[in-house]
């Protein structure tokens, strides 16, 4: 009688034990909106593998589009580079247009034939002004 009775508690045991175990799975996933979402809802794992190409698809346009906003970034620091760039040149333009009409002034060529001593003088008469009829009565 006595290993009847024992046989017989232990399985009374090992059947709380499967019950506690149950119990316990039970406790890991609540029974909420979030996990019926993903167990009982429209996202499984069929319709995740028909998702991937999508998925890649929006990944590489991810992608793409911040390689655009890197070469656009460059191509702007680019374009400020080349602006002061042109405005460095053009004040160097403008200067050197300055000394040039300053240089070929009448005084200033004087100065200059004098130093390299190509005898060149200053004119003391005023320029004449000629006229149409002036020019037709010499020819």
């Amino acid at each position: 009688m006595t290993n009847r009775l024992r046989t017989q508690i232990e399985e009374e045991e090992a059947e709380q034990q499967k019950l506690i175990v149950e119990e316990k799975r039970d406790q890991e996933f609540p029974d909420n909106w979030f996990t019926q979402f993903f167990t009982k809802g429209f996202w499984n794992a069929e319709s995740a593998t028909r998702a991937l190409p999508f998925l890649l698809f929006i990944a590489f346009l991810g992608m793409v589009y911040i390689a655009n906003m890197h070469l656009a970034e460059r191509n702007i620091r680019d374009i400020n580079k080349i602006s002061k760039e042109v405005k460095e040149l053009s004040w160097d333009f403008k200067t050197t247009k300055a000394e040039l009409a300053f240089k070929s002034t009448l005084t200033q060529v004087v100065k200059r034939s004098d130093t390299l001593g190509l005898g060149l003088k200053e004119s003391l008469t005023p320029p004449q002004k000629l006229t149409d009829t002036e020019v037709k009565n010499e020819h």
